[in-house]
């Protein structure tokens, strides 16, 4: 059921307002034109319960590739 989500969801955004707010953001920007958007939602929903919304990404390190020396012509 959206409520057992919702709820999960509340433990890491306390304000509702706010969870409405990027859940709505978050359900826009997934959301395939195929498929139904409750079902979007629900997605959305599910991934604030396991992963909190308000914090920010992990950014993936990219390898620092050396580069190639250039010859003066």
């Amino acid at each position: 059921m959206r409520s057992e989500l919702i709820f999960g969801a509340l433990t890491h955004v306390s304000n509702r307002y706010q969870l409405c707010q990027l859940a709505s953001k978050a359900t826009r920007k997934l959301h395939k034109p195929n498929s139904r958007l409750q079902d979007t939602t629900n997605e959305v929903l599910y991934r604030f319960r396991t992963a909190n919304p308000g914090a920010p990404a992990p950014v993936a390190e990219v390898e620092a590739q050396p580069e190639e020396q250039r010859r003066a012509a």
